[in-house]
């Protein structure tokens, strides 16, 4: 975790832990709590833009090859400084590591579990990452939920630091919008090891399961999510603010959710997979908030879940259940 990381997650207000201590614990110097840190140049807001790009294309690009590729577009820098700024968008190259020493023990390792595993239902994984959200002036970064099987997007969050707070909100409205999934995948990063984010899913009874390092394909599909996010919405546009960014990306992933065929479900929709497929906990006076279509009567008495994974229903809901959870609040 970088000292910026560090010093985002120190609560100036709060009442138990002065500051002073909780700059202690996290080694870092007050001053860089109170002073804002400064705003990014023009220059390392456009070299940030295409290393983005040529990560995606090259994701085992590390900071030499990256440094001679930005050579190649007119932009001299060293390695150091694409060091940087790949540690400011949250990038690094995939590849094999030497294992050369242990890693610390800075966090609980949590096993990866979904090599080899039949992920044939909805709410059997979800999965999670972050990505950097290039803006005309600055850049702000991108968090989503995602059911594994149908690839819907069940909720998602922008935020302008790498803190846990907006990636905990993520989870707490999904959680919250579609009860639980069974495994909950991510990569090591700070704000999915924090005990923030880990505890809520251990509140839940969801099994953690976790990348390994510097392997980006272990979660794949929320990879190929932003892939086709940036090259369809963000790139085509340069967001003026946080708002423009919000509100063009919200409408990305409801086109995504709503309209987007995927040839691997038979040319469906994300959301038409869910909802074919989504069985909701019987036996409550009320159904979970974006429920497209109540249980049956005689089905909830009866204290069973209708539709079966196996059995979608004949006709599709009418109402929409993936577009109400991306409107943004």
């Amino acid at each position: 975790m970088s000292r910026a990381e560090r010093s985002a997650l120190i609560d100036r207000h709060d009442p138990a832990l002065p500051v002073t201590r909780q700059c202690g614990l996290m080694t870092v110097s007050r001053s860089s709590v109170y002073r804002p840190p400064a705003p990014a140049s023009d220059e390392d807001l456009a070299i940030m833009a295409l290393i983005d790009r040529q990560y995606l294309a090259r994701p085992y690009y590390g900071s030499r090859r990256m440094a001679a590729w930005l050579a190649t577009q007119g932009h001299r820098v060293n390695r150091k400084r694409v060091q940087r700024l790949m540690r400011l968008i949250g990038l690094v190259a995939v590849y094999q590591r030497p294992n050369t020493s242990k890693p610390a023990a800075a966090h609980k390792v949590y096993p990866y579990l979904l090599g080899g595993l039949s992920i044939d239902r909805v709410n059997q994984v979800w999965c999670s990452d972050i990505t950097y959200i290039p803006m005309a002036k600055g850049f702000v970064y991108l968090v989503a939920i995602m059911d594994w099987h149908s690839r819907a997007v069940l909720a998602w969050r922008l935020s302008n630091t790498l803190g846990a707070d907006f990636c905990v909100e993520a989870l707490e409205e999904a959680l919250a919008r579609f009860g639980r999934p069974e495994i909950f995948n991510t990569d090591q990063g700070s704000q999915f090891t924090s005990d923030e984010f880990t505890g809520v899913l251990s509140r839940h009874e969801v099994t953690i399961s976790m990348d390994g390092k510097g392997r980006c394909m272990d979660n794949v599909f929320i990879e190929r999510l932003w892939r086709s996010l940036k090259y369809e919405e963000v790139y085509l546009h340069a967001y003026g603010n946080v708002a423009a960014a919000k509100a063009g990306i919200g409408a990305w992933l409801v086109f995504y959710n709503e309209e987007r065929q995927h040839q691997s479900h038979g040319y469906r929709t994300p959301r038409q997979v869910y909802e074919a497929q989504c069985r909701w906990i019987c036996g409550r006076s009320a159904l979970p908030t974006g429920c497209a279509s109540p249980l049956p009567e005689p089905a909830r008495k009866a204290g069973k879940c209708s539709p079966s994974p196996t059995s979608p229903p004949a006709q599709p809901p009418t109402q929409g259940l993936i577009k109400r959870v991306l409107t943004v609040e």
